[in-house]
């Protein structure tokens, strides 16, 4: 009914979702990095079911939706707290670092992350070519910042997978659907950026957290907002 939301069944976990929501996908890596069985739903954002909205008070995806041991159901909202909620009570990987100073560092680029998803949002909506051009430049100078952080990889603090890693991978994504456009130059002449860019779209939890037509799927987004983005000429990459 569409008062009420989805009922966990198989597993204890359900993850309300949309195909091209990056948020959603840093719960979805976060759960399959830790061996997480959990069901997923898919809902359209531009129809909202009533269930949706009583629950995600921004009118957000994700929502995790949590079966209790006494069979009841709780819901939480926004990516960041279910990511959370999942390090501090699923077995398997852990994402986050034991220290609590690198621990706190890295829920700061996590967030810097999440500045960069605001700034993707105008770059591939508007529709005005000094706005494009305003926004590339800023997403060059965040990553000029990322590259001067980044060590010897292949993930954010080396070896080891952690939600820092979680956030980024969708935000490359887009640009294996931008690149296909034409070149922004955005990651030109940082070699760091682009090696851990590679290791994250090669990551099975990764490539998991979408469905096989989300290329398909975002160029439709795109020509719905008639993004300039689609009529944008290459910028060298050298």
């Amino acid at each position: 009914m569409d008062h009420l939301p989805p009922q966990v069944s198989g597993s204890a976990l359900l993850l309300v979702s949309h195909h091209l929501c990056p948020y959603v996908q840093r719960a979805a890596i976060a759960l399959a990095e830790k061996g997480v069985p959990f069901e997923r739903v898919n809902i359209d954002l531009a129809d909202k079911p009533r269930w949706f909205l009583e629950f995600s008070p921004l009118g957000k995806v994700p929502l995790l939706c949590i079966r209790l041991s006494d069979g009841s159901q709780d819901v939480l909202f926004e990516s960041s707290v279910i990511c959370e909620y999942l390090e501090e009570t699923q077995d398997g990987r852990r994402l986050h670092p034991s220290d609590p100073l690198t621990r706190a560092r890295h829920r700061g680029w996590m967030e810097f992350g999440s500045s960069i998803l605001s700034d993707l949002w105008v770059y591939e909506t508007t529709q005005d070519r000094a706005q494009l051009e305003a926004k590339r430049q800023v997403l060059a100078s965040k990553f000029a910042t990322i590259e001067a952080e980044l060590k010897d990889g292949p993930y954010f603090a080396g070896v080891d997978f952690s939600l820092v890693d979680a956030v980024f991978a969708p935000i490359f994504r887009y640009f294996d659907v931008f690149d296909a456009i034409g070149g922004s130059g955005i990651f030109a002449g940082l070699p760091r950026v682009q090696a851990w860019r590679t290791a994250l779209s090669e990551r099975p939890s990764v490539k998991a957290a979408v469905g096989p037509d989300y290329a398909d799927r975002l160029m439709a987004f795109l020509k719905r907002h008639d993004a300039v983005l689609l009529q944008q000429p290459s910028v060298s990459a050298a």
